[in-house]
């Protein structure tokens, strides 16, 4: 009975871990007190709540996105040209992998530099990002197969 719950509880300590990575990008650890905000989003499916964020360039935000939905989503932020190699990308992969989704882990081995999580159904992650100085037209989405062709994007103001 000990064995099974110290496997339980290492479990969930690493699959929290894990969904708090981001995909390429520093895994610098960023103290509580560097942030300057925390924004949830929701992830339903097809769609993200809000679709629009306020955020200046600089600020470091912790990013708290809940999947409500019944299908697993992604949260990356980068410019329109980047979203859309991502896009690419995933749609490359296909179903083949872990998930069902295309051999894209919570990690992001797959070469881009890109901050982003993965989100399984009823589950939440998180992201700490600070916004670039020099960078304008930033979007976040979801470029899982089908889903930023259905609306699953947003942009940041």
């Amino acid at each position: 009975m000990r064995k099974t719950l110290l496997a339980l509880a290492l479990g969930l300590t690493t699959t929290t871990a894990i969904a708090a990575g981001e995909h390429g990008g520093s895994h610098a650890e960023v103290s509580d007190a560097d942030i300057d905000r925390t924004i949830r989003v929701e992830a339903g499916d097809m769609w993200f709540d809000p679709e629009n964020l306020d955020i200046a360039p600089g600020e470091t935000i912790k990013f708290e996105i809940v999947n409500t939905g019944n299908l697993e989503h992604e949260f990356v932020i980068g410019d329109a040209e980047a979203q859309e190699a991502h896009r690419k990308m995933m749609q490359e992969m296909g179903s083949a992998g872990h998930g069902g989704h295309g051999g894209h882990g919570d990690h992001g081995d797959h070469g881009d530099d890109m901050p982003a999580v993965t989100i399984a159904p009823g589950e939440t992650a998180t992201l700490v990002w600070t916004a670039p100085q020099d960078v304008s037209n930033l979007e976040f989405a979801c470029n899982l197969p089908g889903h930023y062709e259905a609306g699953m994007y947003g942009n940041f103001r």
